[in-house]
């Protein structure tokens, strides 16, 4: 009996370590957030015209529970377009881990949306942007975080938020926080729409990561707008994977990768900001719409642990570098 007890407080004290060791990746705190922002078409976003539809958009602050430093830095995490996922829940307790705190922006649900794959013209693909930068307006003023240390990450078509977001012409019309975020970390986005001005960013980092068998949003259309922003002598850096197909950071990937029945992609199309305001595709030098020729159906998606690792040690330095 006497053995049995030792037996049992023993495993009951190494359970108990064991739980505990694993707290590192859960929140101290959570807060719940609206965001009042607008919806907007991307012609609006690009003229700076604010005659929107008023929304309260959502979002989940996490704290860790050891902070690195009295105002801790903040992760925002923006989801792609199937709203918030395992990828996003992920990356929140892996950072949270590190000693930062993360925001989970939610930008579909109080817009009545779940899902914009099989249809992404439900919602402007820079409207991502203006909620971010209204979410830095308000965690700007939190007591408990340093405004001078945000740094959004997206994926996908939050992705294309965390790049684009990067351009000082679309925080001068838009961002009205007082604050920049430190640094940009989109993951698989698309790089394919060409913006006036897109080569001028604030001069914080932006760091990409992309997989050479995404065919969502091909790594081919990232290099020739990387390369155009080393060329205007801007902090950018591309990191690729040698196979890292569409989502690979998602802890719920399929392997081998599936069809996303349904999604759209804009793969095969070019599309420029002719004049301002104006986004035209390439090919037919017409106003671009989602119904054009070049969007395609029915791209992959599917899991690369080790990409994902290699992934987090590159972001875990640059943001001990960055917050040093």
């Amino acid at each position: 009996m006497f053995l049995k007890h030792i037996f049992t407080t023993t495993l009951t004290l190494f359970s108990i370590a064991t739980y505990a060791a694993d707290l590192t990746g859960i929140a101290a705190r959570s807060e719940i957030y609206s965001i009042p922002t607008l919806t907007i078409t991307d012609k609006q976003f690009l003229l700076g015209d604010k005659n929107g539809k008023e929304v309260l958009v959502g979002g989940i602050l996490r704290f860790p529970p050891k902070p690195v430093s009295e105002k801790i830095p903040v992760i925002f995490l923006v989801h792609g377009s199937s709203g918030i996922g395992a990828n996003v829940d992920f990356w929140s307790n892996h950072f949270l881990s590190e000693g930062y705190a993360t925001f989970s922006l939610d930008g579909f649900t109080g817009r009545g949306l779940t899902v914009v794959g099989p249809n992404q013209g439900l919602l402007g693909r820079l409207n991502l942007i203006l909620d971010s930068y209204r979410a830095m307006e308000i965690l700007g003023k939190h007591p408990r975080l340093d405004a001078n240390k945000f740094v959004m990450m997206g994926f996908s078509r939050g992705g294309q938020a965390a790049l684009f977001s990067s351009i000082q012409r679309f925080n001068d019309t838009w961002n009205n926080s007082g604050t920049q975020f430190a640094a940009h970390i989109p993951f698989y986005a698309d790089c394919g729409t060409s913006y006036i001005d897109d080569e001028k960013t604030t001069g914080k980092l932006v760091q990409l990561h992309h997989g050479k068998a995404d065919d969502y949003n091909p790594l081919d259309s990232c290099r020739p707008y990387v390369a155009k922003l080393k060329a205007a002598n801007q902090q950018v850096e591309l990191n690729e994977y040698d196979f890292g197909p569409h989502a690979f950071d998602s802890p719920l990937g399929a392997r081998p990768p599936t069809v996303s029945k349904g999604a759209q992609t804009v793969r095969d199309c070019r599309i420029i900001e002719k004049t301002k305001g104006l986004l035209v595709n390439a090919e037919t030098n017409q106003e671009f719409k989602y119904s054009d020729a070049c969007v395609q159906i029915g791209p992959h998606t599917g899991i690369d642990e080790e990409a994902t690792q290699k992934a987090a040690q590159r972001i875990d330095a640059t943001l001990l570098q960055l917050f040093k």
